[in-house]
């Protein structure tokens, strides 16, 4: 399959129910991404969490290198699809035998990896007795801005509550994203109220399709995990373009680097950025 940045091709993304159940979440993974390509996908995102979404403690446990199985399958099945994938997060092993990495991975079509990104903003919240988390307490934060190249163009890469820094997405822009993906296990609590509106932000102010894959329902980590869902593609002008409804599920849209060209050239932001 031959690729270039120059024509519209289609992007998806993977909704999921995660779990503590790895061969679970393989299995309903696996069905989803080979469903998106057989629609027509060229790039599928799934959500944060993709592999483990149970206790967090054995999510440690359980960390695995770079070069262990769960790349190694996902790595695979890029491969065998010829599409580029985006692992949206699974749980690298870190120096610290406390804490792994929530780490996305960016296959290319023969299954090599184009990019690495290690979440930076960690999860730490006290909302109330049923919505409090310490993400820090398990996860050790990454430190690098990662923008990949591709025959698709640049992907920007992000996790979850890194949505709500701003300044990451500019850096990002900075460095040549024309795509931003976003893959996330946002909870209920918070998604109901800010999800949509933050997601359709970061493509208004940074002017690139963001592609937004999320977890959804309740998980089995023993703590706040309900997911809230809504994965979704949007333009460039901030306009959703498509969205997975309740449970898991796929969705697609037709990507043109060119309106990212034609959204900036009519309204130059990033040339007028004074601060």
């Amino acid at each position: 399959m031959s690729h270039s940045p120059e024509h519209p091709f289609l992007a998806a993304v993977v909704q999921m129910t995660s779990t503590s159940d790895e061969e679970e979440n393989w299995r309903q993974a696996k069905a989803l991404i080979e469903k998106a390509a057989r629609l027509g996908a060229e790039l599928v995102v799934t959500p944060e969490n993709t592999n483990f979404l149970g206790p967090h403690e054995e999510k440690v446990r359980r960390a695995e290198p770079l070069d262990g199985p769960t790349c190694g399958r996902f790595a695979a099945l890029a491969d065998s699809l010829d599409l580029f994938l985006l692992l949206g997060s699974f749980n690298e092993a870190s120096d610290e035998p406390e804490r792994c990495f929530n780490t996305s991975v960016l296959f290319g079509q023969e299954g090599e990896i184009l990019g690495v990104y290690r979440k930076i903003h960690l999860f730490d919240i006290d909302l109330g007795p049923s919505a409090g988390f310490r993400e820090s307490a398990t996860v050790k934060p990454g430190d690098e801005v990662v923008v990949a190249e591709t025959p698709l163009g640049r992907l920007g890469l992000s996790i979850c509550y890194d949505l709500r820094f701003g300044e990451l997405y500019r850096e990002l822009v900075q460095r040549g994203a024309e795509l931003i993906a976003i893959p996330s296990a946002f909870t209920a609590t918070t998604g109901k109220a800010h999800w949509e509106v933050l997601v359709r932000a970061r493509a208004i102010e940074t002017q690139t399709w963001v592609l937004a894959a999320g977890q959804h329902g309740a998980h089995d980590d023993g703590g706040l995990r309900e997911s809230h869902g809504q994965s979704l593609i949007v333009d460039p002008w901030g306009q959703i373009v498509a969205a997975v409804p309740d449970g898991p599920g796929v969705a697609l849209a037709e990507i043109d680097l060119d309106r990212v060209r034609r959204v900036r050239a009519g309204l130059p932001v990033a040339r007028h950025r004074r601060l």
